[in-house]
């Protein structure tokens, strides 16, 4: 499922117009960028909870040439997903 399957199924879910569907769509993505961005967590009862957290920087390989790099320390984003979610899927 890609985003503009996510809209219609969206739009058909809450019999809104495509439109106004992609909308809402974007603006929970957004919501959720903006918390994960003031390193908060998002917590979604059921489905799952969004996190960050820090990456030490460290050393790795070229794979083409085995020079050694530099791999330098990031915050990256987890997803852990809920009790429901787990459930659903099995």
């Amino acid at each position: 499922m890609n985003k503009q399957d996510l809209i219609t199924a969206v739009a058909d879910a809450a019999d809104l117009p495509k439109a106004k569907a992609g909308e809402v769509v974007d603006a929970v993505f957004d919501a959720i960028q903006k918390s994960l961005k003031k390193k908060q967590d998002v917590r979604l009862v059921g489905f799952g909870t969004f996190s960050t957290s820090k990456r030490k920087a460290g050393k790795g390989r070229n794979p083409r040439t085995g020079e050694e790099i530099k791999i330098p320390a990031s915050t990256t984003v987890r997803f852990k997903a809920g009790k429901s979610l787990k459930e659903a899927v099995n």
